[in-house]
C-alpha cells in the first residue's frame, strides 16, 4: 500500500471513528468493509468517497459554460487529461474550508496533465472572483447560476447530492470518482487524482 493510500485510509478511518462517537454514521457492515479494504464507498455523516472502476463508468460528460471573466469552456477542452470538477458557492461554509485543500492538489498536479474547474451554482462573477482572491484560488470556475446547464450535465450521469461535491473525470471524460460533501484532507483527493492519472490513456 502506498504512502498516499495509507494517509487516505487513515483520514477516512478517523472520520468514521468520529462519526460513530457522535452517533450519526455508517453501519457496522460498512465499517467492517472499510477495515477489510473491500468497500469503495466510505461514508461519515455527509462525507462520501466513491471510486468507480473503469469498466463501470458511464458515458462521457458533455458540458459547456462561461467562467468568471467570460471565457467559454467545454468538455472538449479537457479531453485527454484528468479533470477535477468542484461544485461550490461563496457562502457555503464547507466550500470555504475545503478551498485551500483543492488549491493544494491543483498546485501539485497542474503540470502533470490535470486540470481543475469550479462550478459555481449560486453566485454571479464578481462574487466568485472575490472568493477566489480571498482564498487564493487560481483555477477558473464556471458561473452556472443563470441556467444550471453544467450541473445538469453532470447530474444526468452521477449523483450530485450536496454542495460541495467534487468529481474526478478521466481522460475519456467519464466520472472516475466523486466526493460528496466537504473534502476532509488534500491527500484523499490527491490519491483519487493519482489513481486516475496512471490509468491507460485512450
Amino acid at each position: 500500500m502506498t504512502t498516499r493510500r495509507v494517509r487516505t485510509r487513515t483520514a477516512v478511518a478517523l472520520l468514521l471513528a468520529a462519526t460513530l462517537l457522535t452517533g450519526c454514521a455508517a453501519d457496522d457492515s460498512l465499517a467492517q468493509q472499510y477495515r477489510d479494504g473491500t468497500d469503495k464507498g466510505y461514508i461519515s455523516g455527509d462525507f462520501q468517497v466513491v471510486e468507480i472502476p473503469q469498466a463501470e463508468r458511464g458515458d462521457p460528460v458533455v458540458f459547456e459554460g462561461v467562467t468568471e471573466p467570460g471565457d467559454r469552456v467545454t468538455s472538449d477542452d479537457y479531453r485527454g487529461g484528468v479533470l477535477v470538477v468542484n461544485f461550490w458557492y461563496a457562502a457555503c461554509g464547507p466550500c470555504i474550508v475545503e478551498a485551500p485543500l483543492l488549491e493544494e492538489v491543483w498546485q501539485d498536479y497542474q503540470d502533470q496533465g490535470v486540470a481543475f474547474l469550479g462550478v459555481n451554482t449560486y453566485d454571479q462573477p464578481a462574487t466568485a472572483l472575490s472568493f477566489a482572491r480571498d482564498n487564493n484560488i487560481t483555477y477558473p470556475s464556471v458561473i452556472d447560476v443563470n441556467d444550471g446547464r453544467v450541473k445538469l450535465a453532470f447530474a444526468q450521469l452521477t449523483p450530485i447530492q450536496a454542495t460541495p461535491t467534487t468529481l474526478v473525470i478521466d481522460r475519456d471524460g467519464r466520472v472516475a470518482a466523486r466526493i460528496i460533501g466537504q473534502l476532509a484532507a488534500a491527500s484523499i483527493l490527491s490519491t483519487l487524482v493519482a489513481d486516475t492519472l496512471v490509468e491507460d490513456a485512450p
